[in-house]
C-alpha cells in the first residue's frame, strides 16, 4: 500500500497488522482519484472508517486542503498519526469516535466537506446506514460528493431523500458508489 500520486508520491504505508481492517487495493485508489480528478484540490475531504487513512493521505498529496479521518478503532487512528507523520503531509485531523457520533459533532460545528469517503467493514449494512445518517445531517457541500466502498453484495441504490446515486464502478468484488446531492 502507499501514495499513487502527488506530493507524498510513492510512500509506503502500514495498516494495522490482522484481519480488522480492509486496506482499499492501490488500484481502486487510483481508479478513484482519477475519476475524482482536479475536483480534489483544495478540497475538503472526510475519510469515514478511515482504518490506515490511506485515502485521506491520497487526497492529501493530491492537494486537498483539509483532511479528517475518523475511526473507532484507536489502534487505526495511531496508525493513522503513524502515516501522516511518514508523509510530512499538513491540513489533517483524525478523531477516535464512532462514526455516528463524530458526524453529529462534526454537523452541530457546522463543518463541511467537498469530498466524503467511507469504507465500512464489508456486508455489515454500514454503507446503507451511514449513507442515510448523511442524508439527514447537512456536512456535505450541495456540490459535494460521497464515494461508498462497498462488496457487491452490497450494491444498489438506498431510499434516501436528499441524494441519489450517480454512478456505481465496479473492481472485482469491490463497488464504488456514488451519491451526490439531489438536483445539483
Amino acid at each position: 500500500m502507499r501514495i499513487v500520486a502527488g506530493k507524498a508520491r510513492g510512500t509506503k504505508l502500514t495498516s494495522v497488522p490482522g484481519l480488522s481492517t480492509r486496506p482499499t487495493g492501490d488500484r481502486v485508489k487510483e481508479a478513484l482519484f482519477n475519476m475524482l480528478g482536479p475536483s480534489v484540490l483544495g478540497s475538503s475531504f472526510l475519510d469515514l472508517y478511515a482504518g490506515s487513512g490511506a485515502m485521506g493521505l491520497e487526497a492529501l498529496s493530491r492537494g486537498a486542503k483539509k483532511v479528517v479521518w475518523v475511526d473507532a478503532n484507536p489502534a487505526c487512528t495511531t496508525q493513522i498519526r503513524k502515516n501522516l507523520e511518514k508523509t510530512r503531509l499538513q491540513g489533517g485531523a483524525i478523531v477516535t469516535s464512532d462514526v455516528f457520533r463524530a458526524l453529529a459533532e462534526l454537523d452541530r460545528r457546522g463543518e463541511h466537506f467537498d469530498l466524503i469517503f467511507l469504507d465500512p467493514p464489508y456486508d455489515q449494512g454500514l454503507v446503507g446506514e451511514t449513507v442515510r445518517c448523511l442524508d439527514h445531517l447537512n456536512v456535505l457541500r450541495k456540490q459535494g460528493i460521497i464515494i461508498a466502498e462497498a462488496s457487491k453484495k452490497e450494491e444498489g441504490s438506498l431510499d434516501v431523500s436528499k441524494l441519489c446515486l450517480k454512478r456505481t464502478k465496479r473492481y472485482g468484488d469491490t463497488v464504488l458508489l456514488f451519491y451526490e446531492v439531489r438536483g445539483s
